[in-house]
């Protein structure tokens, strides 16, 4: 082979070589560190970048990406002697490269470590109850110290999130069973408020039931009343009118009340609901007299107002009428003496 390709084919070798050790491509989502003669110079962004040949060269490849670490699963004793396992994930986030990659060596596993010591101090002084109701009072605690730790990394700790407490299985048992005496003691509760309220409606509607048959026998009371008042008032003017009638003298007057009690009473006899036979104890021929006495009554006293009217109509102020007679007292006989 010719000397010359040789040559040609090693120093197109090392131009190649010559080439990627000058010209550097960052990703996006990266930084990577310059040194020179083993001293950190500067930072390479995102793009691409060329290098002093011979002189300087890459030295860390950092993610600049949010990360997610495990904590591993550990166990923890609480401040009531309880064993508890615990483990979590931590959001983390390379802020500054250069310290990053200079000021901590094996980052991801410094902060795992840093998060299991930081989660038993927390976790241990914490009774169990606690620690498995107050997770997000964990998880800030945590968090606050864990940024706060990180920060001269030039790491900022996003979020931290406990993923799993499980206590001992007889520490399990017992809140089971405490939980099952918890929901059997409110059911027992609820039951009796349930009866409660039920005996209180229904004697609420009692009451009301009672008050509105009292306010009922009341209206009806009033009503019975009110109805025997108008009764005895139209008696008592009826009794009037017939002792007015007698006063004159006028027997038809007599006839028609003794009529209406008779009517009155041989009613009440007839609507007697044991009373299948009705025996008249009287004359029919005295009713029919009394009935037409009642008419002939009826007939005087329209022929009365119609002399009234027409007495009013033109005749002078006649003068101051006269005392009425007095009714003389009754005789036995049915007959009414006439006045004097």
């Amino acid at each position: 082979m010719d000397f010359s390709i040789i040559f040609f084919l090693m120093f197109a070798a090392f131009a190649i070589i010559f080439l990627f050790s000058v010209i550097k491509i960052v990703p996006q989502g990266r930084e990577f560190t310059v040194e020179r003669f083993g001293k950190y110079t500067k930072t390479l962004k995102p793009g691409i970048s060329i290098l002093t040949p011979f002189v300087e060269r890459i030295g860390k490849r950092m993610n600049m990406m949010e990360q997610v670490l495990d904590v591993p699963t550990q166990e923890v004793i609480t401040k009531d002697n309880a064993m508890v396992k615990v483990d979590g994930i931590v959001f983390i986030q390379v802020m500054d490269a250069a310290r990053a990659a200079y000021r901590v060596d094996d980052l991801p596993y410094a902060i795992a470590q840093l998060c299991m010591t930081n989660l038993r101090t927390v976790v241990g002084s914490m009774e169990l109850d606690e620690v498995l109701s107050q997770r997000d009072a964990i998880n800030t605690r945590l968090l606050h110290v864990i940024d706060a730790a990180t920060e001269p990394w030039g790491v900022k700790a996003n979020r931290i999130e406990i993923k799993d407490l499980t206590p001992p299985s007889d520490i399990t048992n017992a809140m089971a069973r405490q939980m099952k005496a918890e929901r059997e003691r409110r059911a027992v509760i609820t039951e009796a408020d349930g009866e409660k309220q039920a005996a209180i409606a229904r004697a609420e509607g009692a009451k009301q039931a009672a008050i509105l048959e009292a306010e009922g026998r009341r209206e009806a009371a009033f009503r019975d009343a009110e109805a025997r008042e108008r009764e005895a008032e139209a008696e008592a003017k009826a009794t009037a009118m017939v002792s007015e009638a007698i006063a004159r003298g006028d027997v038809n007057a007599i006839n028609y009340f003794v009529a209406q009690k008779y009517v009155e009473a041989f009613a009440e006899l007839a609507r007697s609901p044991q009373q299948k036979t009705v025996i008249v104890p009287a004359e029919m021929g005295g009713l029919v007299g009394t009935i037409a006495g009642l008419g002939e009554l009826v007939g005087l006293a329209k022929e009365q107002q119609h002399v009234r009217t027409e007495t009013r109509a033109v005749a002078r102020p006649a003068p101051a009428p006269a005392a009425p007679a007095r009714p003389a007292p009754h005789r036995p006989g049915g007959a009414v003496p006439t006045t004097e």
